[in-house]
């Protein structure tokens, strides 16, 4: 059955069929291929969608969605500006500090390509920003957001690996914070090379004071996630509801700029960003299905250990992969294909899988600003008004950076600690 899945699957992806819809012609084409009846899609389809945990992810999207409806996105820009905006290039260093504050509220790289590439890329432009720059460095940054808590990726990855999502949290929060720093670093150098201007808040420290007030709330959701998980007072899918009452709470009671309209907005958003994840979800199922069945989980292990003779050598495999996967396929529907026959690889040569998860979700966040299907990429291009070669050269030291907090996560498990 495997044969003809691969062939359809990636016949599809060359057409530009959705992802989803070419892992169901896949696996139509397998069963039939096999003589199965059709109706095993159908089963498989219903199955990840009893999943507890999985409700998580809806909550998650729509907390984060009613914290950025209304002025939690300007408090958030301000601080870092009057951080960072005295430096030369400072606005770059702002879009690095906000996706690391932004990260903890969204848990979506799609989310703060958008939010911040909108309120920060325009302002960068008007100043004599490069274009290019500004979406290069917007792309890249949005990607923390996938690493600091709450994210979902790694809950998509707990799900299909059955690791604590508590311990993938708290692991992911180093690793942001490096990406972070590491990026931070590079737009200052970039920006000395270029001579880029400074921008610092208007206002000074007296606005400083008053903007950290207001921020701070919000800026502690990540905190009271983190802190409920960690001390056992709630499950994950309890606390993403609890994460809803305490956005609808500031938003509403504090801040006082929750409205009806930002309310359906909100929901809108959480439902579009829901279905496209769990339509992949589902659809990985099934060929979950037909690769259990044909053992290619363990025929891979089994390759691998003949093939690699160090366990260091299986992890540059391993990274080659990903890097090369997720330039073609989307962050989620890469996660839920390779999660699992990773998983067996990774208990074959004692890779910790919470290591294991983070390599991943590194890796393929790389995708999300690399051509041809870069979702972050294309967003802040767009948003930009400038060509993608333009984003892509701006991005080569950026790619740098990555790939080397990729290689620390890698070969140093103690960055990985939870």
């Amino acid at each position: 059955m495997t044969a003809p899945l691969i062939w359809v699957f990636f016949g599809l992806l060359a057409f530009s069929v959705p992802v989803a819809h070419a892992m169901l012609g896949g696996v139509a084409a397998a069963l039939i291929a096999d003589g199965k009846p059709l109706a095993v899609i159908v089963q498989r389809l219903y199955t990840p969608t009893q999943s507890f945990p999985m409700l998580a992810i809806p909550f998650f999207i729509m907390a984060g969605s009613l914290m950025m409806s209304g002025k939690f996105g300007v408090y958030l820009v301000n601080i870092a500006r009057l951080l960072v905006g005295h430096f030369r290039g400072g606005l770059g260093q702002v879009t690095i500090i906000g996706s690391v504050m932004f990260g903890g509220v969204s848990g979506s790289a799609v989310a703060d390509a958008s939010a911040l590439g909108n309120a920060l890329i325009p302002v960068q432009k008007k100043e004599g920003y490069p274009g290019g720059f500004s979406a290069a460095v917007n792309s890249c940054a949005s990607t923390v957001s996938v690493l600091i808590p709450p994210s979902i990726p790694l809950i998509l990855f707990g799900l299909v690996s059955n690791v604590s999502i508590v311990d993938l949290f708290v692991a992911g929060i180093l690793p942001g914070l490096m990406l972070g720093v590491g990026m931070f670093a590079m737009v200052a150098i970039v920006a000395r090379a270029m001579k880029l201007p400074r921008s610092p808040l208007p206002g000074g420290f007296a606005a400083f004071k008053s903007q950290v007030f207001i921020a701070i709330p919000a800026l502690l959701m990540p905190v009271f996630v983190i802190g409920t998980l960690r001390f056992g007072i709630a499950t994950p899918t309890e606390v993403s509801v609890m994460a809803v009452a305490y956005a609808l709470i500031v938003s509403g009671l504090l801040y006082r700029d929750l409205t009806w309209k930002g309310i359906w907005d909100a929901s809108v958003e959480t439902a579009m960003m829901t279905g496209a994840v769990m339509i992949i979800i589902m659809a990985s199922s099934t060929i979950q299905w037909v690769l259990t069945a044909e053992r290619v989980p363990q025929m891979l292990a089994e390759w691998v250990g003949v093939t690699f003779s160090e366990p260091w050598m299986v992890i540059i495999a391993l990274n080659c992969v990903m890097l090369v996967v997720g330039a073609f396929l989307d962050l989620p529907a890469a996660v839920l294909l390779l999660g699992p026959l990773f998983v067996t690889i990774a208990n074959s040569i004692g890779l910790d899988l919470v290591q294991l998860g983070l390599i991943m979700v590194v890796n393929l966040a790389i995708g999300l600003y690399t051509p041809p299907v870069g979702t972050t990429l294309f967003i802040s291009t767009a948003i930009a008004r400038c060509r993608i070669g333009e984003t892509v050269r701006a991005l080569l030291p950026f790619y740098g950076v990555a790939i080397i907090v990729l290689l620390l996560i890698s070969y140093v498990p103690a960055l990985t600690i939870y």
